[in-house]
């Protein structure tokens, strides 16, 4: 091991002191530690220049001031945002910082407090006075120093005079997009009362339609209904040769009319709402029985066959809409079915029923399956030269089925047929199995029936009574109320036997007067059983439910004869019933 010298011994026994270490010891410790010390002094004139450089390139501003008099120091930055040749120049030149930088000369003041309370200032927003007398928006962060009694401030300046105009145009944009959001609102404010004005009108409109077709349509239906039962009378007698030809084209010409002028009514209620469903819970078979029998002659004079399948299930829907539907349905088959069978039959799935009409016809392509379904469309069907629809059967039939929300179905298949439709609820329980139905009544049956006819159409009167006493029956006709009354009474004086047995009264008569006052004023003379029926125009729900709270059946105008004969032949057997 190495031996300690005596220098070290000397050395550990008498070690530097600070005054060796800064050069005031005695030469050997000069000698010492001047190295150490030239180094750190090199380095601190680095870390100097370092930061005077920083100072002199900055890209913001730097100044130090007094609080109660001028600039300091200040870097070449500050002296460009403010507009000075150098930075001496600012220091020579800002004598008073709160005259000569700050624009409101109250400014500092407020500063002074917020420094005091929190030593330094972030992102402090203001204005500084520029040599040439102008301005600059800049942002400052500010710290607060106590040097020899005095308040001095450190400043770091950035000039935000771009950032200001952007933001002062963003609030420009926004309050200019708040005027037009305004403007845009009060103009459509202004349409939506336009559009409410118009609302209204059209619905005005509407409803002046609405009372112009009711009016319109029993105008037009009384002249049809007249012209019809004079051609029905007509075609019951045996015409020879032409005459016979002529009369069946009239009657096909009426029966296209009929049919056009009651689809564009009915159209025009089913688009204004104005159809009301009358849900009820009823026998199926209690309308499939008389359609079949209504459309059987229909079938026979096509040398077709209408086969009924009869169902003992009880369903909920509006009869008179339903039947409307299976009315088309059956009327369509039968008019594109050149041959063979049309069916009319019932599937039970579950808690629905399916109504479906079969046929025998060409089908429909699988392209044409939802046009038909549209306004004025219709298929080519084998009836050469007679009388077509005018394409809006099932176009109501759509219309009808969302109405009492009932799906419709349909499928086909060309050149062997076309199966249509409509699924309704089914009631839980069966009614008993209904007897074989009668399609035709006996053409004398009616033979001797005295039935009172009030209506206020001449025209009606003289067809109807054209064909009533064709069938064999006794006429009595009334224009009103009291014409009926009277009639009654001189023919209750002449016997009971002369009075009438039943009644046909149209429910529009003159004066505002109605056949229901007909009804109710001969059942309080001659009984409340007094068998009655109603003919109308009229096919308002409004005026439907009112006949059925009457317990009376109705006849829509134009009367068909075959209803019409149905109808009093079930009037008749009620006056036969015991009692």
């Amino acid at each position: 091991m190495k031996k300690r010298s005596d220098s070290d011994n000397a050395s550990e026994q008498n070690p530097a002191t600070f005054e060796d270490l800064i050069g005031l010891g005695s030469q050997s410790a000069r000698k010492s530690y001047y190295p150490e010390l030239e180094r750190k002094m090199h380095e601190l004139e680095q870390e100097r220049n370092r930061y005077k450089w920083l100072f002199e390139n900055a890209l913001h501003g730097i100044f130090r001031a007094d609080m109660t008099g001028g600039v300091l120091a200040a870097n070449p930055a500050i002296a460009r945002l403010c507009g000075y040749d150098s930075p001496a120049q600012v220091i020579d030149q800002v004598r008073d910082l709160a005259t000569e930088l700050f624009v409101d000369p109250g400014e500092l003041a407020a500063i002074r407090q917020m420094l005091l309370a929190s030593q330094r200032l972030i992102g402090y927003e203001t204005r500084l006075r520029c040599r040439n007398g102008g301005t600059v928006d800049v942002a400052m962060n500010i710290l607060l120093k106590q040097v020899d009694g005095g308040e001095i401030i450190e400043a770091f300046v950035a000039d935000y005079t771009e950032r200001k105009r952007a933001r002062e145009r963003l609030q420009q944009l926004n309050a200019e997009l708040e005027q037009r959001v305004a403007e845009r609102t009060e103009e459509l404010l202004e349409l939506n009362e336009q559009l409410r004005l118009a609302r209204d009108a059209a619905h005005e409109a509407n409803k002046s339609k609405d009372k112009y077709l009711a009016a319109a349509s029993h105008d037009l239906l009384q002249p049809m209904n007249a012209a019809r039962l004079l051609v029905s009378t007509l075609r019951e007698r045996a015409l020879e040769g032409q005459d016979g030809y002529l009369i069946e084209r009239v009657h096909l010409a009426l029966e296209g009319a009929e049919d056009l002028l009651t689809d564009l009514l009915d159209i025009s209620r089913l688009d204004q709402n104005a159809v009301r469903p009358d849900l009820a819970e009823f026998s199926l078979q209690s309308i499939l029985q008389p359609l079949a029998a209504e459309l059987q002659p229909v079938a026979a004079s096509e040398g077709l066959q209408l086969r009924l399948a009869p169902s003992r299930l009880n369903i909920r829907s509006d009869s008179r809409l339903l039947t409307r539907i299976l009315r088309n349905f059956l009327s369509n088959a039968l008019r594109y079915t050149e041959r063979g069978t049309v069916l009319l039959g019932v599937r039970n799935r579950g808690d629905r029923v399916s109504i479906q009409v079969w046929d025998s016809g060409a089908g429909i392509a699988d392209s044409k399956l939802e046009d038909i379904f549209c306004e004025f469309h219709q298929l080519p069907d084998h009836h050469a030269g007679e009388r077509r629809g005018v394409g809006l059967g099932l176009a109501i039939v759509d219309r009808i089925a969302r109405v009492l929300e009932h799906r419709v179905e349909v499928r086909s298949s060309l050149g062997k047929g076309s199966m249509f439709a409509i699924e309704v609820p089914r009631v839980p329980g069966q009614v008993a199995a209904a007897a074989p139905e009668q399609l035709s009544a006996p053409l004398d049956s009616l033979a001797g029936t005295r039935v009172l006819v009030v209506d206020n159409d001449e025209g009606v009167l003289l067809s109807m009574c054209a064909l009533l006493e064709q069938w064999g029956c006794e006429l009595s006709v009334a224009r009103d109320c009291e014409a009926a009354l009277a009639l009654c009474v001189q023919n209750g004086e002449e016997g009971r036997e002369a009075a009438p047995q039943l009644l046909l009264a149209d429910y529009h008569l003159d004066l505002g007067r109605t056949g229901l006052e007909v009804v109710q004023a001969l059942r309080q003379q001659l009984g409340t059983g007094f068998p009655a029926a109603m003919i109308t125009a009229d096919r308002s729900a409004d005026t439907l439910q009112l006949f059925r709270e009457q317990g009376l059946p109705v006849l829509p105008k134009p009367v068909r004869p075959g209803k019409l004969r149905a109808l009093l032949t079930h009037l008749l057997q009620q006056t036969e019933r015991p009692r």
